[in-house]
């Protein structure tokens, strides 16, 4: 196994770990009795903190040959290091609560599903500590950084103190802590992000920062995080956070507020982990899988497929790739297939063992070759699709000329419609610059996901309705290079969706 994966095992060059307790100290006025790195690794951190004016310095550190070098590398009496498993440890048996305590270090850059694949024992015992529910509780939506656990573990084990926390890690991590935070009531004073250059620190290409959170002995909660760059700590690059109750990932962006509550349900695609069986091409003879065998199968769970890397025109009517769909809703029995269409089980039969080998618990005790994301919303004939990764959305009227519904992969989201112009109209709207505008302001460019369903749902379409005017649609199917094709009569149509009544 690589253990520089596993540990996510990003050393702190000394240079750095100096900067940043040098920030602590002399640009934040912090002045701990107690320090704890608690992912100490060979010591970086432990060493630097020595400029502080603390009694005690405690590292924590799971891999015994890197203790053994901190202790040979530090000989200093205040220094104590630990030989333990962060995920266990007990924090209150080190530190009073009437500490000035500091939490400093690196955490492992390394995500509980990647931790999972490998086969690492080096993860917290699973639990639903974000309170997701449902399907959401088991899918990707409860995957996350390990070191966000961490993070939050000190957030959690001294709250109602005056606890300092910081911790280098990845942008996103500190905007989900922010967060939580906010979504469990923490008590803190300030939470700010000092983002620097990862590539000259550790040589990776990732957007990071050094997070720094004052908790609170007092009932107070920041509802802004200020981002700085760290090596210009005084001046604020930007801010986030809420307003109005609301979430704005740039709350100098301005524009219109079309945030609220999006009256269409926002849904993710087709989700199967086995794309070398289920997904085909087509390649002018036949359709061939992702081992490049050739697929001899009935049409009926074949059905045309977009790929979230696919969304690059605003009308998608046809596609070359496609995509075995076994179920209509989840967990329905699959075993018909047999009867129904006996070349397609047979295909699948041939391959069970790519499925058997898909490790996320969603599949456990589910029928043969099972898929999510799936329900009577999958199989609507007109739907508004969108790729979560690109940085300018573009939503794309999704409906095939000969009336097979078309598919997404669970990186992509769609509304449905019940018919063609009412899913052109939406598409227009969403186009539109001002609601472009909107979502540039909710959105984070920096995410590897700017555009997610959380995101989506902020859409409040009867917001923007109240001021739309009919000569944007034209002015967006213009800028589209779209043959003219909108009228006043489909925008009053649309009014009329009882999805919107029900709003109003």
């Amino acid at each position: 196994m690589n253990g520089k994966r596993e540990y996510g095992d990003y050393q702190t060059p000394e240079y750095f770990s100096l900067a940043v307790c040098e920030y602590l100290k002399n640009q934040r006025g912090i002045d701990p009795t107690v320090i704890i790195e608690p992912t100490c690794g060979i010591g970086s951190f432990i060493k630097s903190s020595l400029v502080f004016n603390a009694s005690k310095i405690i590292g924590i550190e799971v891999n015994s040959k890197y203790c053994e070098i901190c202790k040979d590398n530090i000989s200093d009496p205040k220094v104590q290091i630990i030989n333990a498993d962060i995920f266990t440890f007990d924090l209150k048996t080190i530190a009073n609560m009437n500490d000035r305590l500091l939490v400093v270090g690196n955490p492992p850059w390394v995500n509980n599903s990647t931790l999972s694949g490998l086969g690492s024992a080096n993860i917290p015992v699973k639990r639903n500590f974000k309170g997701f529910r449902g399907i959401d509780a088991i899918t990707g939506a409860s995957n996350f950084d390990i070191c966000e656990y961490i993070i939050l573990q000190f957030v959690s084990s001294f709250r109602g103190t005056n606890t300092t926390i910081a911790m280098l890690c990845k942008t996103s991590v500190a905007r989900n802590v922010f967060v939580e935070m906010k979504r469990t009531y923490t008590e803190y004073i300030s939470c700010d992000i000092l983002e620097f250059d990862a590539k000259k620190v550790f040589g990776i290409s990732a957007n990071a920062c050094l997070l720094v959170i004052d908790l609170s002995v007092g009932k107070i909660s920041a509802d802004i995080c200020n981002i700085y760059s760290f090596y210009e700590p005084q001046k604020i690059k930007s801010s986030f956070g809420y307003a109005d109750g609301k979430f704005y990932s740039n709350l100098a962006t301005g524009g219109e507020n079309f945030s609220g509550n999006c009256c269409f349900e926002w849904r993710q695609g087709v989700k199967h982990d086995c794309s070398k069986v289920m997904e085909l091409s087509f390649d002018g003879i036949s359709l061939v899988n992702g081992l490049k065998e050739s697929v001899d199968i009935e049409n009926s769970y074949v059905f045309p497929l977009i790929k979230s890397s696919m969304f690059k025109l605003p009308i998608i009517s046809d596609s070359n790739k496609y995509v075995i769909v076994t179920q209509k809703k989840i967990r329905e029995n699959t075993s018909h297939i047999a009867i129904d269409a006996p070349k397609t089980w047979h295909y699948l039969e041939s391959h069970k063992d790519y499925f058997l080998k898909r490790k996320s618990a969603i599949y456990k005790n589910a029928p043969d070759f099972s898929m999510f994301g799936v329900g009577d919303y999958s199989y609507a004939p007109y739907k508004v699709g969108v790729s979560g990764f690109y940085k300018k959305p573009l939503f794309s009227v999704l409906a095939s000329l000969d009336g097979i519904p078309i598919m997404t992969d669970d990186t992509s989201y769609f509304i449905c419609f019940p018919t063609y112009d009412m899913a052109y109209v939406a598409m227009l709207i969403l186009n539109s610059a001002r609601v472009q505008h909107f979502l540039s302001a909710v959105a984070f460019m920096d995410a590897k996901r700017p555009y997610t369903k959380k995101v989506l749902e902020q859409i409040d379409f009867n917001k923007i309705l109240s001021s739309l005017q009919f000569s944007e649609l034209v002015d967006t199917e213009k800028m589209l290079q779209l043959e003219k094709y909108v009228n006043e009569n489909m925008l009053h149509n649309f009014l009329l969706l009882p999805e919107l009544s029900r709003d109003i």
